[in-house]
Protein backbone atom coordinates (compact mmCIF):
# COMPACT_ATOMS: atom_id res chain seq x y z
CA UNK A 1 0.00 0.00 0.00
CA UNK A 2 2.81 2.39 0.87
CA UNK A 3 4.49 1.68 -2.46
CA UNK A 4 1.24 2.41 -4.31
CA UNK A 5 0.84 5.73 -2.50
CA UNK A 6 4.41 6.71 -3.36
CA UNK A 7 3.87 5.72 -7.00
CA UNK A 8 0.77 7.92 -7.15
CA UNK A 9 2.69 10.75 -5.50
CA UNK A 10 5.50 10.35 -8.05
CA UNK A 11 3.07 10.51 -10.99
CA UNK A 12 1.31 13.60 -9.60
CA UNK A 13 4.58 15.35 -8.82
CA UNK A 14 5.99 14.59 -12.26
CA UNK A 15 2.74 15.75 -13.84
CA UNK A 16 3.02 19.11 -12.08
CA UNK A 17 6.65 19.49 -13.11
CA UNK A 18 6.07 18.80 -16.80
CA UNK A 19 2.76 20.69 -16.92
CA UNK A 20 4.37 23.92 -15.74
CA UNK A 21 6.12 24.90 -19.02
CA UNK A 22 2.87 24.14 -20.87
CA UNK A 23 0.84 26.26 -18.44
CA UNK A 24 3.05 29.32 -18.94
CA UNK A 25 2.97 28.98 -22.72
CA UNK A 26 -0.73 28.20 -23.05
CA UNK A 27 -1.56 31.26 -20.93
CA UNK A 28 0.39 33.30 -23.46
CA UNK A 29 -1.72 31.75 -26.20
CA UNK A 30 -4.93 32.61 -24.34
CA UNK A 31 -3.92 36.26 -24.00
CA UNK A 32 -2.96 36.85 -27.63
CA UNK A 33 -5.81 34.91 -29.19
CA UNK A 34 -8.33 36.59 -26.91
CA UNK A 35 -7.19 39.81 -28.57
CA UNK A 36 -7.83 38.29 -32.01
CA UNK A 37 -4.25 37.55 -33.07
CA UNK A 38 -3.31 33.93 -33.83
CA UNK A 39 0.09 32.97 -32.50
CA UNK A 40 1.33 29.58 -33.64
CA UNK A 41 4.83 30.92 -33.06
CA UNK A 42 4.64 29.89 -29.39
CA UNK A 43 6.98 27.00 -30.13
CA UNK A 44 9.71 29.32 -31.43
CA UNK A 45 9.23 31.76 -28.56
CA UNK A 46 9.37 28.93 -26.06
CA UNK A 47 12.51 27.55 -27.71
CA UNK A 48 14.32 30.89 -27.63
CA UNK A 49 13.19 31.50 -24.05
CA UNK A 50 14.55 28.11 -23.02
CA UNK A 51 17.96 29.01 -24.42
CA UNK A 52 18.05 32.61 -23.19
CA UNK A 53 17.00 31.54 -19.71
CA UNK A 54 19.50 28.69 -19.42
CA UNK A 55 22.39 30.75 -20.83
CA UNK A 56 21.70 33.71 -18.52
CA UNK A 57 21.23 31.43 -15.51
CA UNK A 58 24.57 29.77 -16.28
CA UNK A 59 26.60 32.96 -16.75
CA UNK A 60 24.99 34.87 -13.87
CA UNK A 61 24.59 31.73 -11.71
CA UNK A 62 21.10 32.87 -10.78
CA UNK A 63 17.91 31.13 -12.01
CA UNK A 64 15.80 34.24 -11.41
CA UNK A 65 17.96 36.28 -13.77
CA UNK A 66 17.60 33.42 -16.23
CA UNK A 67 13.80 33.65 -15.99
CA UNK A 68 13.98 37.39 -16.62
CA UNK A 69 16.14 36.95 -19.73
CA UNK A 70 13.81 34.23 -20.99
CA UNK A 71 10.78 36.46 -20.61
CA UNK A 72 12.46 39.36 -22.40
CA UNK A 73 13.69 37.05 -25.18
CA UNK A 74 10.21 35.69 -25.78
CA UNK A 75 8.77 39.20 -25.66
CA UNK A 76 11.17 40.37 -28.39
CA UNK A 77 9.89 37.62 -30.69
CA UNK A 78 6.36 38.59 -29.69
CA UNK A 79 7.13 42.17 -30.71
CA UNK A 80 8.34 40.95 -34.12
CA UNK A 81 5.13 38.96 -34.56
CA UNK A 82 3.06 42.01 -33.53
CA UNK A 83 4.87 44.31 -35.96
CA UNK A 84 4.24 41.88 -38.80
CA UNK A 85 0.61 41.09 -37.99
CA UNK A 86 -0.71 44.28 -36.41
CA UNK A 87 1.27 47.05 -38.11
CA UNK A 88 1.78 45.45 -41.52
CA UNK A 89 -1.32 43.21 -41.62
CA UNK A 90 0.73 40.14 -42.47
CA UNK A 91 -0.93 36.72 -42.57
CA UNK A 92 -0.81 35.61 -38.94
CA UNK A 93 -0.22 31.91 -39.61
CA UNK A 94 2.68 32.66 -41.94
CA UNK A 95 4.23 35.05 -39.43
CA UNK A 96 3.89 32.42 -36.70
CA UNK A 97 5.62 29.84 -38.87
CA UNK A 98 8.44 32.33 -39.47
CA UNK A 99 8.79 32.83 -35.70
CA UNK A 100 9.04 29.07 -35.29
CA UNK A 101 12.07 29.13 -37.58
CA UNK A 102 13.54 32.35 -36.20
CA UNK A 103 13.44 31.35 -32.53
CA UNK A 104 15.37 28.07 -32.83
CA UNK A 105 17.71 29.52 -35.46
CA UNK A 106 18.65 32.48 -33.29
CA UNK A 107 19.02 30.28 -30.20
CA UNK A 108 21.35 27.81 -31.89
CA UNK A 109 23.39 30.55 -33.56
CA UNK A 110 23.97 32.39 -30.26
CA UNK A 111 24.58 29.09 -28.45
CA UNK A 112 27.41 28.24 -30.85
CA UNK A 113 28.93 31.67 -30.23
CA UNK A 114 28.77 31.44 -26.45
CA UNK A 115 29.52 27.75 -25.88
CA UNK A 116 32.38 26.95 -28.27
CA UNK A 117 30.27 25.69 -31.15
CA UNK A 118 27.92 23.59 -29.00
CA UNK A 119 24.16 23.63 -29.52
CA UNK A 120 23.54 23.21 -25.81
CA UNK A 121 24.44 25.16 -22.72
CA UNK A 122 26.50 23.93 -19.80
CA UNK A 123 24.73 22.74 -16.67
CA UNK A 124 23.29 25.53 -14.55
CA UNK A 125 25.07 25.53 -11.16
CA UNK A 126 22.19 26.92 -9.09
CA UNK A 127 18.82 25.18 -9.36
CA UNK A 128 15.44 26.87 -9.17
CA UNK A 129 14.43 27.08 -5.45
CA UNK A 130 12.02 24.67 -3.80
CA UNK A 131 9.88 27.10 -1.78
CA UNK A 132 8.35 24.38 0.43
CA UNK A 133 11.65 22.59 1.07
CA UNK A 134 11.56 23.60 4.74
CA UNK A 135 8.50 21.36 5.21
CA UNK A 136 10.14 18.19 3.94
CA UNK A 137 13.09 16.02 4.88
CA UNK A 138 14.53 14.65 8.06
CA UNK A 139 13.36 16.49 11.14
CA UNK A 140 10.81 18.55 9.21
CA UNK A 141 7.04 18.33 9.19
CA UNK A 142 6.78 15.71 6.42
CA UNK A 143 9.19 12.79 5.99
CA UNK A 144 11.50 12.83 2.98
CA UNK A 145 10.27 10.83 -0.04
CA UNK A 146 6.77 10.61 1.43
CA UNK A 147 3.60 11.31 -0.53
CA UNK A 148 3.48 15.00 0.43
CA UNK A 149 7.14 15.42 -0.44
CA UNK A 150 6.71 13.80 -3.87
CA UNK A 151 3.65 15.92 -4.71
CA UNK A 152 4.25 19.34 -3.20
CA UNK A 153 8.03 19.73 -2.95
CA UNK A 154 8.19 21.30 -6.40
CA UNK A 155 10.21 24.09 -8.00
CA UNK A 156 9.07 27.68 -7.56
CA UNK A 157 8.04 27.82 -11.22
CA UNK A 158 5.18 25.40 -10.48
CA UNK A 159 3.65 27.74 -7.92
CA UNK A 160 4.27 30.79 -10.10
CA UNK A 161 2.44 29.11 -13.00
CA UNK A 162 -0.62 28.31 -10.88
CA UNK A 163 -0.68 31.86 -9.51
CA UNK A 164 -0.49 33.26 -13.05
CA UNK A 165 -3.52 31.19 -14.09
CA UNK A 166 -5.54 33.01 -11.43
CA UNK A 167 -3.97 36.36 -12.32
CA UNK A 168 -4.70 36.05 -16.05
CA UNK A 169 -8.27 34.93 -15.31
CA UNK A 170 -8.76 37.89 -12.96
CA UNK A 171 -7.35 40.39 -15.47
CA UNK A 172 -9.36 39.02 -18.40
CA UNK A 173 -12.70 38.75 -16.62
CA UNK A 174 -12.59 41.22 -13.72
CA UNK A 175 -10.74 44.28 -15.02
CA UNK A 176 -11.27 47.00 -17.62
CA UNK A 177 -8.09 45.97 -19.44
CA UNK A 178 -9.34 42.39 -19.78
CA UNK A 179 -12.72 43.58 -21.01
CA UNK A 180 -10.97 45.62 -23.71
CA UNK A 181 -8.80 42.68 -24.76
CA UNK A 182 -11.85 40.46 -25.14
CA UNK A 183 -13.79 43.20 -26.93
CA UNK A 184 -10.99 43.66 -29.46
CA UNK A 185 -10.86 39.90 -30.00
CA UNK A 186 -14.59 39.67 -30.61
CA UNK A 187 -15.27 42.81 -32.64
CA UNK A 188 -12.40 45.24 -33.19
CA UNK A 189 -14.54 47.63 -35.25
CA UNK A 190 -17.04 48.05 -32.43
CA UNK A 191 -14.22 48.35 -29.90
CA UNK A 192 -12.63 51.16 -31.91
CA UNK A 193 -15.89 53.12 -31.97
CA UNK A 194 -15.80 53.03 -28.16
CA UNK A 195 -12.38 54.66 -28.13
CA UNK A 196 -10.37 51.47 -27.57
CA UNK A 197 -7.01 51.36 -29.35
CA UNK A 198 -7.06 48.04 -31.20
CA UNK A 199 -3.40 48.41 -32.17
CA UNK A 200 -2.23 49.08 -28.62
CA UNK A 201 -4.26 46.22 -27.15
CA UNK A 202 -3.05 43.73 -29.74
CA UNK A 203 0.57 44.80 -29.43
CA UNK A 204 0.41 44.35 -25.66
CA UNK A 205 -1.34 40.98 -25.91
CA UNK A 206 1.06 39.52 -28.48
CA UNK A 207 4.10 40.72 -26.56
CA UNK A 208 2.68 39.24 -23.36
CA UNK A 209 2.21 35.94 -25.16
CA UNK A 210 5.91 36.03 -26.03
CA UNK A 211 6.79 36.81 -22.41
CA UNK A 212 4.76 33.85 -21.13
CA UNK A 213 6.10 31.48 -23.78
CA UNK A 214 9.65 32.52 -22.93
CA UNK A 215 8.97 31.79 -19.26
CA UNK A 216 7.56 28.42 -20.30
CA UNK A 217 10.77 27.57 -22.12
CA UNK A 218 12.85 28.64 -19.12
CA UNK A 219 10.67 26.57 -16.80
CA UNK A 220 11.78 23.58 -18.86
CA UNK A 221 15.47 24.42 -19.28
CA UNK A 222 16.19 25.92 -15.85
CA UNK A 223 13.89 23.99 -13.53
CA UNK A 224 13.31 20.61 -15.15
CA UNK A 225 16.67 19.73 -16.76
CA UNK A 226 19.09 22.53 -15.65
CA UNK A 227 20.40 23.12 -19.16
CA UNK A 228 19.32 23.86 -22.71
CA UNK A 229 19.71 21.43 -25.60
CA UNK A 230 18.57 21.63 -29.21
CA UNK A 231 15.94 18.91 -28.67
CA UNK A 232 14.61 20.17 -25.34
CA UNK A 233 11.37 21.82 -26.47
CA UNK A 234 10.53 19.45 -29.35
CA UNK A 235 6.86 20.26 -29.83
CA UNK A 236 5.91 21.50 -26.36
CA UNK A 237 4.84 24.84 -27.80
CA UNK A 238 2.38 23.09 -30.10
CA UNK A 239 1.07 21.01 -27.20
CA UNK A 240 0.52 24.25 -25.25
CA UNK A 241 -1.35 25.63 -28.27
CA UNK A 242 -3.53 22.51 -28.29
CA UNK A 243 -4.12 22.91 -24.55
CA UNK A 244 -5.33 26.46 -25.14
CA UNK A 245 -7.84 25.24 -27.75
CA UNK A 246 -8.89 22.30 -25.57
CA UNK A 247 -9.40 24.78 -22.73
CA UNK A 248 -11.67 26.90 -24.95
CA UNK A 249 -9.42 29.96 -24.81
CA UNK A 250 -9.88 30.27 -21.03
CA UNK A 251 -7.05 30.27 -18.44
CA UNK A 252 -8.71 27.71 -16.19
CA UNK A 253 -9.51 25.46 -19.15
CA UNK A 254 -5.95 25.71 -20.43
CA UNK A 255 -4.69 24.75 -16.95
CA UNK A 256 -6.75 21.56 -16.89
CA UNK A 257 -5.66 20.66 -20.40
CA UNK A 258 -1.99 21.21 -19.51
CA UNK A 259 -2.37 18.97 -16.47
CA UNK A 260 -3.84 16.30 -18.74
CA UNK A 261 -0.93 16.52 -21.18
CA UNK A 262 1.55 16.70 -18.30
CA UNK A 263 -0.09 13.60 -16.85
CA UNK A 264 0.64 11.74 -20.08
CA UNK A 265 4.30 12.73 -19.71
CA UNK A 266 4.29 11.73 -16.04
CA UNK A 267 2.82 8.34 -16.93
CA UNK A 268 5.45 7.91 -19.64
CA UNK A 269 8.27 8.56 -17.15
CA UNK A 270 6.69 6.35 -14.48
CA UNK A 271 6.22 3.39 -16.82
CA UNK A 272 9.76 3.83 -18.11
CA UNK A 273 11.17 3.87 -14.58
CA UNK A 274 9.30 0.66 -13.74
CA UNK A 275 10.75 -1.16 -16.74
CA UNK A 276 7.37 -1.81 -18.32
CA UNK A 277 7.99 -3.84 -21.51
CA UNK A 278 6.83 -1.10 -23.86
CA UNK A 279 9.34 0.39 -26.31
CA UNK A 280 10.60 3.78 -25.17
CA UNK A 281 9.67 5.38 -28.49
CA UNK A 282 6.05 4.33 -27.99
CA UNK A 283 6.01 5.80 -24.48
CA UNK A 284 7.53 9.05 -25.75
CA UNK A 285 4.70 9.34 -28.28
CA UNK A 286 1.96 9.33 -25.61
CA UNK A 287 1.65 13.15 -25.14
CA UNK A 288 1.61 13.76 -28.89
CA UNK A 289 -0.90 11.01 -29.61
CA UNK A 290 -3.11 12.43 -26.87
CA UNK A 291 -2.82 15.89 -28.45
CA UNK A 292 -3.96 14.62 -31.86
CA UNK A 293 -6.84 12.57 -30.43
CA UNK A 294 -8.15 15.49 -28.37
CA UNK A 295 -7.92 18.00 -31.21
CA UNK A 296 -9.73 15.63 -33.58
CA UNK A 297 -12.42 15.12 -30.97
CA UNK A 298 -12.85 18.88 -30.55
CA UNK A 299 -13.52 19.63 -34.22
CA UNK A 300 -16.68 21.73 -34.38
CA UNK A 301 -17.11 21.78 -30.59
CA UNK A 302 -15.12 24.89 -29.67
CA UNK A 303 -15.92 28.52 -30.44
CA UNK A 304 -12.89 30.81 -30.75
CA UNK A 305 -13.04 34.61 -30.33
CA UNK A 306 -15.08 36.16 -33.14
CA UNK A 307 -12.29 38.17 -34.80
CA UNK A 308 -9.47 35.69 -34.33
CA UNK A 309 -7.10 35.61 -37.27
CA UNK A 310 -8.89 38.42 -39.10
CA UNK A 311 -6.76 41.31 -40.34
CA UNK A 312 -7.88 44.66 -38.96
CA UNK A 313 -6.89 47.76 -40.94
CA UNK A 314 -7.55 50.88 -38.92
CA UNK A 315 -7.46 53.11 -42.01
CA UNK A 316 -10.47 51.30 -43.46
CA UNK A 317 -12.57 52.12 -40.38
CA UNK A 318 -11.51 55.67 -39.66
Amino acid sequence: METLIKDIGFIIGTTLMYSTPLIFTSLGGVITERSGVVNIGLEGMMYFGAFAGAAAAYFYQDPWIGLAFAGVGGMILGLIHAIACVSFSAEQIVSGIAINFLGPGAALFISRMLFDGATQTLTIPNKMPLPLDFLFGEGNLFPSSGFMDLVFNRFATVYIAFFLVFLVWFVLYRTKVGMRVRAVGENPEAAMTLGISVTRIRYGAVMMSGLFAGLGGAAMSIAVVSRFSNTLISGHGFIALAAMIFGKWKPQGALLACLLFGGAKGLEIFLGSKGVPIPGDILAMLPYILTIVILVGLVGQTTPPGAIGKIFDKSEHS
